[in-house]
């Protein structure tokens, strides 16, 4: 990722991975402390109720300069299996020049929140005479809207499996 990077430093790379490469994860970063012997609370702490908590869960890894965030997503693991390790990961850093981000949202004009209200007998208070849409003694109030994404350096990405 760094050689696809504008900068060697300061840069914060996500990887969106599967169930299986999220325990590999877990299983790396715990043998890196471990190994190091670093005197912290991911190997032990007590709770209130004075049991103690042992383990931890690790999402982010600083290194070299830069930051890396683990986020399992189980679309993933149903699509590609939880057999094998898969992910993809992305250069978050927005560009340095123009401030643009690496990844934005974009909905229609006007369709980022749309709410619409469909009145039962009582109309929305309960209460109400007037036009009805169902003959159910009940409303319902929908919120939805339209979005996509645009990645705009896809190149500064990759697809992460094991073979």
């Amino acid at each position: 990722m760094n050689e696809k990077a504008n900068s060697p430093t300061g840069n914060h790379y996500i990887f969106i991975i599967n169930e299986k490469l999220w325990s590999d994860v877990q299983d790396v970063l715990g043998d890196l402390l471990f190994k190091f012997k670093t005197n912290g609370t991911f190997f032990w702490s007590k709770d209130k109720n004075e049991y103690v908590q042992v383990g931890a869960t690790y999402n982010s890894y600083e290194f070299a300069g830069n930051f890396i965030t683990f986020k399992v997503d189980r679309t993933y693991s149903r699509e590609y299996g939880n057999e094998k390790g898969y992910g993809t990961c992305l250069n978050l850093t927005a560009d340095k020049t123009s401030g643009t981000p690496a990844i934005e949202m974009f909905t229609l004009k006007g369709g980022d929140f749309i709410t619409s209200k469909f009145p039962g007998i009582g109309g929305l208070s309960g209460l109400e005479s007037g036009i009805v849409s169902t003959a159910v003694a009940g409303s319902k109030l929908i919120n939805m809207g339209y979005a996509g994404i645009a990645a705009y350096n896809p190149y500064r990405s990759f697809i992460l499996f094991e073979v």
